[in-house]
């Protein structure tokens, strides 16, 4: 074996709270690793210690066989070929995706540097992402977050100063649809047995199964085990991951929504989303206590159509006849108030109901924020903090719980359990399901297929519109896949 890297006994602490706690890792020369846990088993500490971005609080770290001191920072990481793709991604929105090339590649220059940034871009995509419909020219602000992702992926792969070492990819299909996704599931095995390694962070867990040779089941800052791939299972990780209850969304195949429901559900039952105008196209209709996803290759206007819901001056398509929530897919940008403590961002849609002779109450504010912290487990020490001191998962649920809390009869949901942990997600969905039984209604955007089970009906987008309504008890995934192309 060749170890690219070797943890040990790292330790991380933040007060009197431990993130990490004596681990050990060995990263091996063309070696794909997966690391599953919970929100905050400390996933993220570890690659924040990995690649430079804080020092640990005791342990050491090893590259290529050498004890790496305190000086070792992102920059060094770099220098010796380790890439990290955040959960959170990190281009510059003004900028077009061969300017982002020159800035993460300094080395890039000349008279012809957009050439050559854009033919590194481009020739990666093309690698990993056949078909991605994205030019260099193009400003990241245009681009729906799922190409963003692509572009943030591939840049990761991209090395014109030097060899590249290891990528760490963290939740790195969260914005993907299920095609981009197997194309780079695709192209990680396409490497196996090579120099370059990979770590694969997911909550969905058939990705991690399908994309590497080891997995490290994290809990609380420890290592429970390391296992080989081949030799385990969807049940064992979930077990190890401390939550064998949890059924992780085995229905095979059959929708959630009984046959009860649909027949509850009439024609006649009062609408309280509806075209403006009658035309042609198959267009979005809501009733109140329904669900309703949105589906079909990320990108083709599922979430324009909810910013079109959720502010009518957007398009002004629809009537939307009672107040709304949106749950934003893009949580840095759209949906944190990042200075804000966890309790602000969670109330700040539920005023009336934390008020008191007029005035906020804290005392109320807290309260609210105290159940949801229950609720939906959301780990922190404090909820006083500041929410940026959460990890990605955590701020999800911190926004879910704004969603719920508020007085809103329609949600908007774009993404919600995007890098949420599988027993997280499993108490979202009875959540949204007990909201649904008592008269909320939903509209839901998801990139998982497994999700719109969930769903009473499915309005399936292509080229920007709605091409076609199945009732999910009807559907079977290939329907969906079939209208999509």
């Amino acid at each position: 074996m060749n170890p690219i890297v070797e943890l040990k006994k790292i330790s991380k602490y933040f007060g009197n709270s431990h993130a990490l706690h004596e681990m050990n890792l060995t990263i091996n020369k063309g070696q794909s690793l997966g690391i599953v846990g919970h929100n905050g088993a400390g996933k993220t500490t570890l690659v924040n210690i990995l690649t430079g971005l804080f020092p640990p609080t005791s342990g050491e770290l090893y590259i290529d066989g050498e004890l790496q001191n305190s000086s070792y920072d992102v920059f060094m990481a770099n220098k010796l070929g380790i890439r990290h793709v955040y959960q959170e991604l990190s281009l510059c929105p003004n900028l077009t995706v061969r300017e982002n090339m020159r800035v993460f590649h300094p080395s890039i220059s000349g008279p012809r540097w957009k050439q050559k940034a854009e033919q590194l871009i481009i020739d990666q995509l093309d690698l990993i992402f056949p078909g991605h419909g994205i030019a260099g020219y193009q400003m990241v602000s245009s681009l729906t977050l799922g190409k963003r992702q692509m572009v943030e992926i591939a840049k990761a792969f991209t090395s014109p100063e030097g060899d590249l070492r290891l990528v760490i990819l963290d939740e790195p299909t969260s914005a993907l649809d299920g095609r981009s996704s197997q194309q780079l599931i695709d192209y990680i095995n396409s490497l196996n047995g090579k120099d370059l390694s990979v770590i694969y962070i997911s909550h969905l867990l058939d990705e991690v199964l399908a994309s590497t040779d080891q997995i490290l089941v994290m809990k609380d800052g420890v290592e429970v085990k390391t296992v080989q791939t081949k030799e385990t299972d969807r049940k064992q990780i979930i077990s190890l991951m401390g939550s064998a209850a949890v059924s992780d969304q085995d229905t095979d195949g059959h929708p959630v929504v009984s046959e009860e429901t649909y027949h509850a559900m009439s024609d006649e039952a009062a609408y309280i989303i509806e075209p403006k105008k009658k035309s042609g196209n198959v267009q979005l209709m809501l009733r109140k206590g329904e669900i309703i996803g949105l589906t079909g290759l990320a990108g083709h206007g599922q979430t324009d159509l909810l910013l079109n819901l959720y502010d009518p001056g957007y398009s002004g398509e629809y009537q939307v006849h009672v107040p709304v929530s949106f749950l934003p897919g893009d949580r840095q940008n759209d949906g944190v108030f990042s200075i804000w403590s966890i309790i602000k961002n969670i109330t700040v849609q539920s005023y009336k109901s934390s008020r008191k002779h007029g005035l906020i109450d804290a005392h109320k504010e807290s309260g609210i924020a105290e159940k949801w912290r229950k609720q939906i487990d959301i780990k922190v020490s404090s909820l006083s903090n500041r929410i940026g001191s959460l990890s990605g998962g955590n701020q999800q649920k911190t926004i879910f719980a704004r969603c719920l809390e508020s007085p809103a009869e329609i949600v908007l949901m774009d993404d919600p359990t995007r890098g949420v942990d599988v027993g997280t997600k499993m108490a979202i969905y009875d959540l949204i399901l007990r909201e649904k039984a008592e008269g909320r209604s939903f509209v839901w955007y998801t990139t998982e297929m497994n999700e719109l089970k969930y769903c009473d009906r499915l309005y399936v987008f292509k080229g920007g519109k709605i091409i076609t309504e199945l009732t999910t008890r009807d559907a079977k995934e290939e329907d969906i896949l079939k209208a999509s192309f």
